[in-house]
């Protein structure tokens, strides 16, 4: 038999399960009622200690919240059928958090009816989702963050820096105080591709910081460490030794990556590109290896534009052809128009990806030894 109090404290529990919270949250009636077994009263019980029981009975009689659904039993302890409560059932959320009896349940639960009254329905699962994101900002806060997401598009800033977007009644601040609520809300307008590129680069927005890149050593002498974090000025200021750079777009494929003689490789550029206009990149050889979808060939477009000399690893019609298998859709592209800086293969390229239904190839799906035969092909 389940107590009043034990069947509270497992609700509790199950509001703090973000994928159930959402289940019930957001599928309408699909889900409702739940109902809890109580549980029957165990004869040997009834036998050992009949006021037990009648207390138990006593405290579901005094629940004033949901349904408890009653139903009668014989037993050899008792002259005559006792009934007992079988079930509780819970007819919707709001039974369910007064089910649970908890503060903080109840605190997160009115803060949500108020944030999704205040928001555009699109963003309603990543709310109820992910608490943390609005638990210490205002309610106010939040719905101007929420207008803001549904009012920002792909490479709105054009190069300026995010202080200067004026929407939905913000301050320069803004931003700043509100950079992961604003990732996680226009995640949800475009599929991950925010917090996927970064907040600055997806909107085109000038950094307002250093951004660190990894470097790594591929020949193994060239510096004191295989791999150590670099910010984009310092990059930008020094001179890495060796003959040849690699720049890479993703951290993710390092482990691609073989062993290379005079090689440095810079991983994690994304469209911190900037620093690739330092005097000594024109000493290299340099190459280029990213993602075959618009936004990787935007960066190629644009660390071209700085270092003309520089080749393309992996990222022509060819790759993509080949490996056509392990494509995925592109739900955001860079941009509508093939970027200046590229080819006239790469323009075509691009193109086609604008319309293919899958129309991304990420580096991390190249197998590793086509990798390493490309880099080793341009490194010599």
């Amino acid at each position: 038999m389940k107590s009043p109090d034990e069947l509270a404290e497992r609700l509790a529990r199950q509001w703090h399960n973000t994928e159930l919270r959402t289940e019930r949250l957001l599928s309408g009636s699909q889900k409702w009622p739940i109902s809890l077994p109580i549980g029957r009263p165990k004869p040997s019980l009834l036998e050992r200690d009949l006021d037990a029981v009648l207390r138990h009975i006593s405290k579901w009689r005094d629940i004033r919240v949901g349904k408890v659904v009653w139903e009668s039993s014989s037993f050899r302890a008792a002259a005559e059928p006792i009934q007992y409560p079988a079930h509780w059932e819970l007819r919707d959320a709001g039974e369910w958090v007064a089910a649970c009896g908890d503060r903080d349940v109840r605190g997160e639960w009115t803060r949500l009816e108020a944030l999704i009254e205040k928001t555009q329905p699109i963003f309603h699962r990543t709310l109820v989702r992910r608490p943390a994101l609005w638990r210490s900002r205002s309610d106010t806060e939040v719905a101007q963050a929420a207008q803001l997401a549904f009012e920002l598009e792909p490479g709105c800033a054009g190069g300026r820096p995010l202080r200067t977007i004026s929407l939905a009644g913000i301050d320069t601040k803004f931003f700043e105080r509100n950079k992961p609520l604003i990732t996680a809300l226009l995640d949800a307008r475009h599929d991950g591709e925010a917090g996927r590129l970064g907040l600055h680069c997806f909107l085109d927005a000038a950094s307002a910081g250093e951004n660190w890149l990894l470097v790594v050593d591929l020949d193994g002498g060239l510096l004191p460490f295989r791999r150590q974090r670099v910010s984009s000025t310092e990059l930008g200021g020094m001179r890495p030794p060796g003959r040849r750079l690699i720049i890479v777009e993703n951290e993710s494929s390092l482990d691609q990556l073989p062993s290379a003689p005079e090689t440095v490789a810079v991983l994690g550029a994304g469209f911190d590109l900037t620093w690739t206009t330092a005097p000594w990149l024109r000493e290299k050889t340099v190459a280029y290896w990213g993602d075959i979808d618009s936004w990787g060939l935007q960066f190629l477009a644009t660390a071209r534009q700085a270092v003309p000399h520089l080749t393309p690893l992996l990222m022509g019609a060819e790759v993509f052809d080949a490996h056509k298998d392990c494509a995925v859709r592109e739900p955001v592209h860079a941009s509508s128009k093939a970027p200046r800086g590229l080819t006239a293969s790469e323009r075509a390229l691009y193109e086609r990806l604008l319309q293919e239904e899958r129309g991304r190839l990420e580096q991390e799906f190249l197998p590793a030894s086509l990798v390493q035969e490309s880099v080793l092909k341009w490194s010599v």
